[in-house]
C-alpha cells in the first residue's frame, strides 16, 4: 500500500477547495477534478490522523454504485482518466484515488435516506415519536428496520460547522417544489436499490446520504460519493441483531473511540491509536470487498 495522503499538492491546476476529504481542483470550465484523500472525520471535525488506503477504498466503491445505480439517474462521472489532466510528476497522487467529473451546480441540500431507526434519529424518536419531523409507530426499537425508508434531508454546514436536519418543506424552500421531490424520489429509489443488492451480499445499509447538482438545463445528477463507509452505515447482516447498535464497516469504529476518549467534539481532534486507524482502514476494505467481489 502506498503512504497515506492526507493532502494532496497538484500544482498544475487551481485548487478550488478542501473539504472534510475530498480536494477539489478546476481542470477546466467543464471538468473538475476531485481527489479522495485519506483524511477522515467525525462530529463534522477533520482528524488529524489517515487512514492508510481510505481515498482508494471510496472512490473504488463509488464508481461500483455509479454503474449499478446509472438506470435511476445519470452522474457526473466524465469517464476520463484523472491521470490525464495533471503531470506526470503529478500521476501518484492521483492514481486510484481520483475522478474526473462534470461541473455542476452542488444543491444545498443533503439527502439522507434512513432504513434503519439509529443515530440522530433513534435519539429524536425517543424524545417526540418522529424523525426530522416524520411522525412514526410507537414500539419501534433502537437499530429497527423502518416501516418504508425515510427521506431526511439536511442543509450541507461549512467545514468545521455541524449540519442540521430539516424538514420536506424547508427543502422545498430551498431547493424549489419540483427539484425538492426529484431528489427525494431519486434518493429513495438510490437507496432501496442499493439496499435490497447489499443484502444479498451480507451487508445491511442503514442509512446514507446522497449529493445532487445541476447542469445549466436544470437536470438533476448524482454527484460527490456513492454509498460508501464514509457517507453510509453498514452493518454485517449475520451479527444484525434488533434493540443494540450492530458493529459496523464504516467510520463508527472510529466515532465510539472518540465518544469513550472524552473528547468534547470540538476542534482540535485527537490523534487515533495506530490500531484504530488500522482496524478502521481494514473495516474500509472488507466492506468493499463484501460488495464487489
Amino acid at each position: 500500500m502506498t503512504a497515506p495522503l492526507l493532502e494532496s499538492a497538484i500544482t498544475s491546476l487551481p485548487l478550488l477547495s478542501r473539504g472534510k476529504v475530498r480536494d477539489i481542483y478546476a481542470v477546466d470550465d467543464q471538468r473538475l477534478l476531485i481527489i479522495a484523500s485519506d483524511r477522515l472525520s467525525a462530529f463534522d471535525v477533520v482528524l488529524p490522523t489517515p487512514i492508510p488506503g481510505k481515498g482508494a477504498v471510496l472512490t473504488e466503491i463509488s464508481h461500483f454504485w455509479f454503474d449499478k445505480l446509472g438506470s435511476i439517474i445519470p452522474n457526473h462521472l466524465t469517464g476520463d482518466a484523472p491521470e490525464s489532466v495533471v503531470t506526470e510528476q503529478e500521476r501518484a497522487q492521483v492514481a486510484g484515488r481520483a475522478m474526473v467529473v462534470k461541473r455542476l451546480k452542488p444543491l444545498p441540500v443533503e439527502a439522507i435516506v434512513r432504513g434503519y431507526l439509529v443515530g440522530s434519529g433513534w435519539k429524536e424518536y425517543q424524545v417526540s415519536g418522529s424523525v426530522c419531523g416524520i411522525a412514526l409507530p410507537a414500539g419501534l426499537g433502537q437499530a429497527g428496520k423502518l416501516p418504508q425508508p425515510l427521506f431526511t434531508p439536511s442543509t450541507k454546514a461549512e467545514l468545521g460547522a455541524h449540519d442540521e436536519n430539516i424538514d420536506f418543506a424547508r427543502a422545498e424552500q430551498l431547493l424549489g417544489a419540483d427539484i425538492a421531490a426529484q431528489v427525494r424520489d431519486a434518493s429513495i429509489a438510490l437507496y432501496s436499490q442499493a439496499a435490497a443488492y447489499a443484502l444479498t451480499r451480507g451487508i445491511i445499509i442503514a442509512d446514507t446520504k446522497f449529493e445532487f447538482g445541476l447542469d445549466d438545463a436544470g437536470r438533476l445528477y448524482l454527484i460527490d460519493e456513492v454509498l460508501t463507509p464514509d457517507s453510509s452505515r453498514f452493518w454485517p447482516a449475520d451479527q444484525y441483531q434488533p434493540g443494540s447498535n450492530p458493529p459496523s464497516y464504516d467510520k463508527q469504529f472510529v466515532r465510539d473511540w472518540l465518544e469513550a476518549s472524552g473528547w468534547d467534539k470540538q476542534p482540535p481532534a485527537p490523534e487515533l491509536p495506530a490500531d484504530v486507524a488500522a482496524k478502521t482502514g481494514e473495516k474500509y476494505r472488507e466492506a468493499v470487498a463484501r460488495l464487489t467481489t
